[in-house]
C-alpha cells in the first residue's frame, strides 16, 4: 500500500470519528487487538489491549444509544466536536503508523477527517430525514451502520500482510 493510500485511510477513519465519535477508535482497538492493525512498539500499543478494546467498545455503545436521545446535544457544539477531532485524531495515527507512515500526519489528518465527517454526517442526515419524511431515528441507524462498516474496511484495509 502506497504512503498516500495509507494517509487517505486515516483521514477517512476521522471521517467515520465524525459521525460516530468512539465508533473509530473501538473499531481500531478491535483491529489492533486481532493484530490487523500492528501497533506493537509503538506509543499507540495500549490500544491492541483488552482493556482498550474493553473500554472503547463499551462507550462505543453508549455513544449509539445516547445518539438516539432527544438530550443529546448536537455533534458540532464544541464538546462533541473535540471529540471527534481528539478520538479522530487517534484512529488516524493507529492507521497511519500501521503503514509506516508518520504519527503525527495521520492524527493530523484523522482530527481534520473528524471535521469533516461531523459536518457532513449533520448535513447528510438533517437532510436525509427532511427529504424521506421519516423519523430521525431510521437516518440515525442508517449513519450507525456506515460508521461500524465503514470502520471495519477501512481497519481490514489497513491490514498489513
Amino acid at each position: 500500500m502506497t504512503s498516500s493510500q495509507v494517509l487517505l485511510l486515516g483521514l477517512l477513519i476521522g471521517v467515520v470519528s465524525g459521525l460516530r465519535s468512539v465508533t473509530a477508535p473501538a473499531v481500531v482497538a478491535w483491529a489492533a487487538h486481532r493484530n490487523w492493525l500492528n501497533l506493537h512498539n509503538t506509543v499507540l500499543s495500549f490500544m491492541a489491549s483488552t482493556a482498550a478494546v474493553a473500554i472503547f467498545t463499551l462507550l462505543a455503545l453508549v455513544e449509539l444509544v445516547a445518539d438516539k436521545l432527544p438530550s443529546t446535544p448536537s455533534r458540532l457544539k464544541p464538546p462533541g466536536l473535540i471529540a471527534r477531532i481528539v478520538l479522530g485524531g487517534l484512529s488516524g495515527a493507529g492507521v497511519a503508523v500501521t503503514g509506516a507512515q508518520s504519527i503525527v500526519l495521520g492524527a493530523v489528518l484523522g482530527g481534520v477527517g473528524g471535521i469533516a465527517g461531523a459536518f457532513a454526517g449533520y448535513e447528510v442526515r438533517t437532510r436525509l430525514v427532511k427529504a424521506l419524511e421519516v423519523p430521525d431515528l431510521v437516518v440515525a441507524l442508517l449513519e450507525d451502520s456506515v460508521a461500524i462498516g465503514g470502520a471495519y474496511l477501512l481497519c481490514r484495509g489497513s491490514k498489513r500482510d
